[in-house]
């Protein structure tokens, strides 16, 4: 399984060689194997690529991410055809069961709470207390909405009660950041199997081209917010950037082994993907931070 994250920050040009990647900027040649590529981030805007690489990257499962004039992610390159039967696969993501759906969102609501409930220290036993009642509280489809109710202690223990994600602050745009990192991460894995993101279980947004993705990476949120707060921001550039995206390799245990948090997303996707299918809950393989 590919592994690398490769980040673009300056003046380069991108072509393909070989199977290489080939990265040339007025300093020196640069070459990687595409095949141990898992995510190519391009941070400048004065990066140029041939058609030949993107072609080559795209059918290599190689999730590209293009970042703005500020090196924030903006958009990403997203294959069409991740799999030899995409057709079979997308008619029956259309066709899941609507019971099944609501359980599967029930389960990823309690992973969420879970994950939550692991970065509040022993000064918050209040409101882990909470958390615990709202994760056993959770029903199908989570119609009392536990997920809104957990969000609101959680980010008030976690970052006071005067912070809102709504804020233009540094700590938001490192979460904003990582969370982007990681929503591209399971677009990859999604579009791998030979699903669309467009259709979700939960997330039913018109306008959001990641509905599915946003749904399964709900979990893996607490993970971002415990990193972004180790880093103890002051200022949100470059090199901060490449801390946040650093999360990736971080190890977490799924399926009660330890993963890098690349081959725990693509663990974690295809049991979701096979609970859907197969309309059993019990398929799914849910993350623990707690190593």
């Amino acid at each position: 399984m590919s592994w690398r994250i490769v980040a673009i920050k300056s003046k380069s040009k991108l072509d393909y060689k070989m199977d290489y990647l080939v990265v040339r900027n007025e300093e020196k040649v640069t070459r990687v194997h595409i095949s141990e590529i898992a995510i190519l981030l391009i941070e400048s805007t004065s990066v140029s690529m041939t058609s030949y690489l993107l072609v080559e990257l795209a059918k290599k499962k190689v999730k590209v991410i293009f970042c703005d004039e500020k090196s924030n992610p903006i958009s990403e390159l997203c294959g069409l055809y991740g799999s030899y039967d995409t057709s079979r696969k997308i008619k029956n993501q259309i066709s899941w069961n609507e019971e099944t759906k609501k359980l599967v969102w029930a389960e990823i609501v309690r992973a969420k709470i879970k994950g939550q409930i692991s970065n509040l220290n022993e000064s918050h036993q209040k409101e882990r207390a909470m958390l615990e009642a709202y994760a056993e509280e959770v029903l199908p489809g989570d119609v009392t909405n536990r997920e809104g109710h957990s969000a609101k202690v959680y980010f008030n223990a976690l970052m006071g009660k005067s912070f809102s994600r709504s804020d233009d602050s540094v700590v938001n745009s490192a979460l904003n950041y990582g969370y982007g990192i990681v929503l591209s991460a399971f677009n990859r894995e999604i579009v791998s199997y030979g699903y669309i993101t467009q259709l979700g279980i939960f997330h039913r947004n018109t306008f959001n081209a990641f509905n599915l993705s946003c749904d399964l990476m709900e979990p893996f949120r607490p993970i971002v917010d415990k990193e972004v707060l180790k880093l103890e921001l002051t200022k949100f550039e470059h090199e901060e950037k490449m801390q946040v995206l650093n999360i990736l390799n971080e190890k977490i245990l799924i399926n009660e082994q330890s993963h890098y948090l690349l081959n725990a997303i693509h663990i974690y996707t295809m049991s979701v993907i096979e609970a859907l299918e197969e309309n059993d809950t019990s398929k799914i393989k849910n993350p623990n931070y707690e190593l």
